[in-house]
């Protein structure tokens, strides 16, 4: 695969112009059978660090970057090696989360971070507070996404949570997803049986989050609206998604159940790509290449 093209500011017309798409290294079908062959449950973060060496380098990096972490342990599994690949769909995106809100760059519903990739790491992203999350409730009329709108919606607690809340789920799902697709032949569909539904559930949120924004919050709209780094960090979480989507998509039934797709149906509703592209600026496309814009 290709390098992560660069994305440049979107404030500039010019540059707002030229067509990029998002990519990312990895090489799902590299040998690990000697690493398999050698897994012990004491040397299961030097193996995971080797495993995404050779399929997928910036879950090496973040390995890296959170391997002191002493987290780490209540999310892996070690029996076996099977089992170690598919607790890294939550291992993953929970040290994706660690490092997000890490208070070194983060602050609290003020600013954000995100773990993008090996070569991409944003910090310091404004996020001018928000509203609850709750509010997108009334435009969800499926239930493709009810369990997790009752953990992150309907919640007492979560349902409050602003504009962070929403994008550090998305970050986590979005790191978590790749974490076990190039893992995939190891993976009998129990601990990550969702992870293609994570993702797709919370990239919905996110375009729902911004319907209300600009449809009941105008002022907080056109405060966030006019945050290039934001509008960048939400550009490239969307066409992000697209991208881990496809690539999981030929394992879905261990990977993601059947909603995963139609969720992503209505992510592509006209509605839903209309306050995107009024957001960021930039038009999607929605042919093959939905990691891509025009």
């Amino acid at each position: 695969m290709t390098a992560l093209l660069a994305l440049s500011p979107l404030a500039a017309p010019a540059v707002a112009s030229a067509p990029y798409c998002y990519e990312e290294p990895s090489q799902p079908t590299a040998d690990v059978s000697d690493l398999r062959a050698r897994f012990t449950s004491a040397n299961w973060m030097q193996t995971l660090q080797a495993v995404y060496q050779r399929r997928w380098p910036s879950g090496q990096a973040l390995a890296v970057a959170q391997a002191r972490d002493p987290y780490w342990n209540q999310f892996v599994r070690k029996n076996s090696f099977e089992a170690f690949a598919e607790s890294m769909m939550v291992a993953i995106h929970e040290e994706t989360h660690m490092w997000d809100l890490d208070p070194s760059r983060t602050r609290w519903n003020v600013h954000t971070a995100a773990w993008i990739n090996a070569s991409r790491q944003d910090t310091a992203i404004p996020l001018h507070d928000g509203f609850p999350r709750k509010e997108i409730l009334p435009l969800i009329k499926d239930r493709y996404s009810d369990s997790m709108d009752g953990i992150y919606l309907r919640d007492r607690t979560q349902g409050e949570y602003h504009l962070q809340g929403v994008l550090a789920e998305l970050n986590a799902g979005l790191t978590g997803l790749p974490a076990v697709t190039v893992l995939q032949e190891y993976i009998r569909g129990v601990g990550a049986s969702n992870a293609r539904d994570i993702a797709a559930t919370n990239l919905r949120y996110l375009l729902l989050y911004l319907r209300v924004a600009r449809d009941r919050h105008p002022t907080y709209w056109a405060t966030i609206k006019n945050e290039p780094k934001l509008r960048e960090l939400v550009l490239t979480q969307f066409l992000r998604t697209a991208y881990w989507l496809e690539k999981s998509a030929p394992y879905t039934g261990k990977l993601g159940g059947p909603d995963a797709d139609k969720i992503t149906a209505t992510n592509y509703a006209p509605e839903n790509l209309a306050v995107l592209e009024e957001f960021t600026g930039r038009k999607v496309r929605t042919d093959a290449q939905k990691h891509c814009t025009t």
